[in-house]
């Protein structure tokens, strides 16, 4: 057993998340880190992840202003999203919200429902 090789369904390392808030968390504020980050339950507020990746599993709902360099998003989120690398919408999944990121990636059977920019990653604005 290799666990630096195991996959999740949606291909990416799931021993490479630092930090998972589980299920039954319900947190509401700031959240800001460094790394990865995998949220499964609910989370309301801001998110503030310049230097980080955010996972959104497919049973989480977040309602935020997101801030991050790449987002993965396998659940609801509700809020605007602003990546500096990449945007990940997997099947199932549904943003509800605007998105300015300068690489995005749509998986058939999800749902973005707001305006999308692409731009080149170092001429990304702020999200009011």
């Amino acid at each position: 057993f290799n666990r630096s090789t195991k996959k999740s369904p949606q291909g990416f390392n799931i021993h490479e998340i630092n930090t998972v808030l589980a299920e039954d968390i319900f947190f509401k504020g700031v959240l800001r880190f460094k790394g990865s980050l995998m949220i499964n339950g609910k989370f309301e507020g801001d998110i503030d992840a310049e230097e980080g990746h955010l996972y959104i599993g497919k049973n989480a709902t977040v309602t935020a202003r997101i801030k991050a360099s790449i987002v993965s998003n396998m659940g609801l989120i509700e809020g605007d999203v602003e990546t500096s690398k990449r945007f990940e919408l997997y099947t199932g999944s549904r943003i509800d919200g605007d998105v300015i990121t300068p690489d995005l990636k749509i998986e058939p059977g999800s749902k973005l429902n707001g305006n999308c920019t692409t731009i080149k990653e170092e001429i990304i604005p702020k999200i009011n």
